[in-house]
């Protein structure tokens, strides 16, 4: 059968297909201990209240309401708007509910954006999305329709105390030309739980209001919901930011509900091009967010629940990897939120390619770091020195996947 060159691009096994594959593979798999896909914890208090919000939603009518009926393309009104009132009051921002546009998930409203904004243009250019900061969220990678629209620059790392370091965008080399549509980078940042401060968000926001291009942020760990941010920062939107949210990391990744706040021009197209797609967004996410809002439940069980608990589960984690890694080649990114820690084995002579498919054959899932450094195309060894840990299992699973992967790390720096 001959696809079309559409066909053949998003025919390609991917990373992000392959982490997928993984997490289904591995929930199927008795005895597999899950420490590399994305799907949150089940965290009882939240499926408990999920459990009693879709009772009462299913006694009122209105989630036999939202199976029954399509959304318009731009997702369902009522949650669009008070999410709209929620984000203005909290925090002041100049939003209507024209400034949002649901979508069937957030890998699918990044699709819509990065070829909205990127790949072959009008005039036959070719414009890229720029990642100020690589390693970066593994799903953007095949995103495009037209390859190559990425472009990423090496973090400056800084050391800290404890084994731990941190990633800081390297300004000085970052280069902005008539090439780049948009920059974007995620914060919380997965894989890394890098937060970007305050500081480089406002300089990231001047240099693209400077080159007159959009700020994509991706929020799906971050503020207000659902909060999976352990560093003291603010939220940050404008008219020429566009940010993205999900409902997912509350516990509800099955709901594929994805957020899009940007100036009118943007969600419009959004709307556009979901009816074009999929006619409209899925609801029964937006019906659940709509009553926890409305509630007063969405921000109160991110602060109180969602965040403590990971928060709890990253210490903890940490707490194990350097007991049971004492190697001083090892070190931990500092954990500033999302629910990943991202592991770096300096001089580890083998890739960490290696090592997934050594730990995998232990019955042990992780995500080997190769994948994340999108839009990077040179040779450099901490490429291939990395590797991201989902921290969310029980401690006692926890702790026996990272002794595994403590002594696959010892034979491989012994050999």
């Amino acid at each position: 059968m001959q696809f079309s060159k559409f066909g053949e691009k998003f025919n390609q096994y991917s990373g992000i297909t392959q982490l997928m594959d993984d997490l289904n593979e591995g929930l199927q798999t008795p005895g597999a201990i899950m420490l590399g896909g994305g799907n949150p914890a089940a965290i009882p208090a939240m499926l408990d209240y999920f459990q009693q919000a879709s009772e009462e939603l299913l006694q009122n009518g209105q989630l036999i309401n939202a199976m029954a009926n399509y959304d318009g393309p731009q997702g369902k009104d009522a949650f669009v708007k008070a999410l709209a009132k929620l984000l203005k009051d909290t925090y002041g921002w100049n939003i209507s509910e024209k400034n949002i546009s649901l979508t069937n998930g957030s890998q699918s409203g990044f699709f819509y954006l990065f070829n909205l904004l990127a790949g072959e243009q009008a005039d036959h250019s070719h414009k890229k999305i720029l990642l100020p900061l690589a390693p970066e969220y593994i799903g953007y990678g095949d995103a495009g329709i037209n390859e190559d629209i990425f472009v990423s620059y090496r973090p400056e790392i800084t050391l800290l105390e404890n084994r731990l370091f941190k990633y800081h965008v390297d300004f000085e080399t970052l280069t902005i030309d008539d090439s780049i549509a948009a920059i974007c980078a995620s914060r919380p940042t997965n894989p890394t739980g890098n937060v970007l401060t305050d500081e480089e968000i406002r300089k990231l926001d001047q240099l693209a209001r400077d080159n007159n291009i959009p700020l994509i942020l991706d929020n799906a760990y971050g503020l207000p919901f659902p909060n999976i941010i352990f560093e003291d920062v603010k939220p940050f939107w404008n008219e020429n930011t566009i940010l993205c949210m999900s409902l997912s990391k509350l516990g509800l990744p099955g709901l594929r509900c994805g957020i899009v706040i940007a100036n009118e021009t943007i969600t419009q197209a959004m709307a556009n091009m979901n009816g074009i797609i999929s006619l409209a967004p899925g609801s029964l996410g937006p019906a659940l967010g709509h009553h926890m809002i409305e509630n007063d439940d969405l921000l109160k069980l991110s602060g109180d629940v969602i965040k403590p608990f990971y928060q709890q589960k990253s210490a903890r984690a940490v707490e194990l990897l350097q007991e049971a890694i004492t190697d001083t080649r090892f070190r931990i990114h500092k954990p500033e939120g999302a629910m990943f820690l991202w592991l770096w084995f300096d001089e580890l002579p083998i890739t960490t390619m290696e090592l997934y498919r050594r730990l995998k054959a232990r019955g042990v899932l992780i995500v080997p770091g190769e994948y994340f450094f999108v839009g990077q195309k040179d040779n450099w060894p901490h490429k291939s020195q990395c590797l991201r840990m989902n921290y969310v299992q029980s401690d006692d699973l926890m702790k026996s996947g990272i002794d595994v992967i403590a002594e696959e790390v010892a034979k491989a720096y012994q050999s």
